[in-house]
């Protein structure tokens, strides 16, 4: 009985109406995140047409709107590595499904470092899915995390030292033209030789540069920013077990409120007490969400062999047990944004933000992460049960690509 009840409020909150002469009008009722309070949305043509606040919350259960969710950094899903020797478009595809049926609306597929011939394959993959028809609207671009970044063990994480090396301009032409332009974000060490003016480059070019997998000092760091460096990659990871209490990359890149940090919040990668720490320092306009999830996210947990590296999928995270470190996440960033909730007390409002419209400002996404007049309709319904969202349907341009009922 109780699951019919259920089933029936999803299906009366879901109906979507077309209007009269109006097709690709879409009509959608629940209660908004910003506030709580009941809301009829009106969307036309993939785009927000008309947002009105009800008064009474008769007949709307409570059922969450709010704009999709944008991860700047995901390694994979489902099984589909994007690094992966055997990548197709077929498999970008079948991540980019999985990923809606989390409330994942956009994502950047992320490749770390690797040989030469393997990157640019792999973004003349990628690159394929920025037109595909089906999930191009979900792909703006794409984010290479290395190989400019430390070699030294511990900060250079999961990478493979073999395939770290100093900043190279031409090089990573030809991975931009592999990735038809597609590699908007790019994680940098900046202690390494050639780091401030590379990022100089990239950050004139257009490409967002963040700072991540280094042992910086404080001096690297303001000398990074002031070449335009505006972000933290996972900050409190990719950085060695035993640190200086001092000196080291954390506190120079809290102190700035020039970067924006993105951090794994999936309750493994840092502790509660971390995240605290992070979001009480820049508050939550200037943290984002990232799932750094692998391919293995989502399947059976067990020893795996991804490329060179024999890794260990458990029920909650990846490992790398050979160098001692983490690999990547287990699961999608729509559990990021119940732990924000739970562990910092932060309201829905906020760890929206953190998830959809700070990534979406910061990489230049301006018709995403915000439910307003114009805007293209990317949004997701869901429940909050036991602390975590549960994704009802997923909209992309104002189409229903996911729909759990």
């Amino acid at each position: 009985m109780k699951n019919a009840i259920i089933i029936y409020l999803i299906q009366f909150v879901f109906s979507f109406s077309v209007l009269a002469g109006q097709q690709d009008t879409l009509v959608i009722e629940g209660h908004f995140y910003l506030d709580g309070k009941p809301v009829i949305i009106k969307i036309t043509n993939g785009r927000f047409a008309e947002i009105q606040h009800k008064e009474a919350e008769t007949g709307i259960p409570k059922v969450f709107i709010a704009p999709g969710l944008i991860d700047i950094q995901i390694n994979g899903y489902m099984g589909v590595d994007f690094a992966g020797q055997d990548l197709t478009l077929n498999g970008i595809r079948k991540a980019t499904r999985e990923l809606w049926k989390e409330g994942v609306t956009t994502f950047f597929p992320t490749l770390i470092s690797n040989d030469h011939d393997a990157l640019k394959k792999n973004f003349t993959i990628l690159a394929q899915a920025l037109d595909d028809p089906e999930i191009g609207t979900s792909i703006p671009g794409f984010h290479l995390e290395g190989p400019y970044i430390s070699p030294v063990k511990g900060f250079r994480g999961a990478h493979l030292e073999k395939y770290i090396r100093r900043p190279d301009w031409q090089e990573f032409l030809e991975y931009q033209n592999a990735a038809k332009k597609g590699i908007k974000l790019i994680t940098v060490a900046p202690e390494v030789a050639g780091a401030i003016p590379f990022i100089r480059q990239c950050v004139e070019n257009g490409v967002v540069v963040s700072l991540g997998h280094h042992n910086g000092s404080a001096e690297n760091i303001k000398k990074a920013i002031d070449a335009g460096a505006s972000m933290s990659t996972h900050l409190g990871n990719g950085c060695a077990n035993m640190i200086n209490r001092h000196h080291n990359p954390l506190w120079p890149q809290l102190a700035d409120d020039r970067l924006t940090p993105s951090i794994i919040a999936d309750g493994y990668h840092l502790t509660k007490e971390e995240i605290q720490s992070f979001c009480k320092v820049k508050g939550p306009d200037n943290i984002i969400l990232v799932s750094d999830a692998l391919d293995l996210a989502g399947l059976p947990p067990g020893e795996y062999i991804r490329g060179e590296r024999k890794v260990l999928l458990t029920p909650n995270v990846v490992k790398f047990p050979a160098e001692n470190v983490l690999a990547g996440a287990a699961t999608p960033i729509s559990k990021c944004v119940g732990n924000m909730m739970r562990f910092t007390k932060c309201s829905l409002k906020d760890a929206i933000q953190m998830a959809s419209t700070n990534p979406a400002k910061l990489l230049g996404l301006n018709e995403l992460g915000e439910i307003s007049h114009g805007k293209r309709a990317d949004l997701i319904l869901f429940t909050i049960e036991e602390g975590n969202m549960v994704i009802q349907k997923t909209i992309v341009a104002g189409k229903v690509v996911y729909s759990k009922d």
